[in-house]
């Protein structure tokens, strides 16, 4: 069962172990995967990975670790596709709200599975979408 969607910077910090993601968010993440769940990753992300590894911003490695993670066998995280419903939902997230397009498509999903964005992002946090921080 999908139980959240990790924004770019959530997958990103998780995979390096990076200390700037929340303990609260590394719980929950490490608790669904014990417990047999799954943590969504949106195709917008693997995107938005490409784009930061271009721009120098984080490793070279990171898009071929996650996309290691999302062939593996009994992975805890799956790929949400941007697809027509996706982009049904996002039609419904003002943009005045969430402003940065990868962040809206990310609200959508979780919007569209009824599960909460894990994200420190200010705009997200502040939208009244349920967030794990």
């Amino acid at each position: 069962m999908i139980v959240a969607v990790a924004d770019t910077h959530a997958v990103i910090w998780n995979l390096f172990d990076d200390k700037r993601l929340s303990q609260t968010a590394r719980d929950f993440i490490e608790n669904a995967a014990a417990g047999g769940n799954l943590i969504a990753i949106s195709s917008i992300t693997l995107a938005e990975i490409v784009y930061l590894t271009e721009k120098e911003r984080i490793p070279v490695d990171t898009l071929s670790r996650v996309l290691g993670l999302l062939v593996r066998r009994n992975s805890p995280v799956i790929e949400a596709p941007v697809d027509r419903e996706i982009c049904q939902q996002l039609a419904a997230i003002p943009r005045v709200a969430i402003p940065d397009l990868p962040d809206r498509i990310i609200a959508a999903t979780a919007q569209y599975l009824n599960v909460p964005v894990i994200s420190r992002d200010r705009k997200i946090l502040t939208s009244g979408l349920a967030t794990i921080w």
